[in-house]
C-alpha cells in the first residue's frame, strides 16, 4: 500500500504541476471548487489537520487563487472561495488529470477498475468503522 500511495502522490504532484501547483494546493482548490468552505470544513473532508490546510489556503490566497470571505454563520471562521484565476488553474489541472486517468483506465480496463473501486469503498467503510 505504501508503494501505491507513493505512485499516486507522484502522479498527483506531476498533474498539479501542469497548473503550477503542488498536490496539496490542488486538493484545497478542489475542496472549494463547487462552493466556498471554511478551512476546517476542507480539512475534515480531506482528513487533514486544520493547521496544514490553513497554511496551504494562505499560500493560495497570497497567489491570488483563492480569497477569504466573511462567513455569515461564524465571524472568526472565514470562507475560502476560488478566484477566477484559481478556477482557470484548477481547470488546467483537472484537464491533465482526465488525460492521465483515461490512459490508466484504458490500460486497466473497466471491469477491473469497477472491482477495485468496490474493494476500496468497502475497505474505506471498514477502516472508518474501526478507526483507532
Amino acid at each position: 500500500m505504501i508503494k501505491l500511495e507513493a505512485h499516486f502522490t507522484r502522479a498527483g504532484d506531476a498533474i498539479a504541476a501542469t497548473g503550477g501547483q503542488t498536490l496539496a494546493r490542488w486538493l484545497v482548490l478542489e475542496m472549494v471548487a463547487d462552493e466556498p468552505a471554511t478551512v476546517a470544513q476542507a480539512a475534515r473532508r480531506l482528513g487533514l489537520t486544520r493547521q496544514s490546510v490553513q497554511r496551504v489556503a494562505n499560500l493560495l490566497e497570497a497567489d491570488g487563487l483563492t480569497e477569504y470571505l466573511d462567513n455569515p454563520v461564524h465571524q472568526r471562521s472565514k470562507l475560502v472561495r476560488l478566484t477566477p484565476r484559481g478556477r482557470r488553474t484548477l481547470q488546467t489541472i483537472q484537464g491533465a488529470q482526465r488525460v492521465w486517468a483515461d490512459k490508466v483506465g484504458a490500460e486497466i480496463g473497466e471491469a477491473d477498475l469497477g472491482h477495485a473501486s468496490r474493494v476500496v469503498d468497502r475497505l474505506t467503510r471498514v477502516l472508518t468503522k474501526h478507526a483507532p
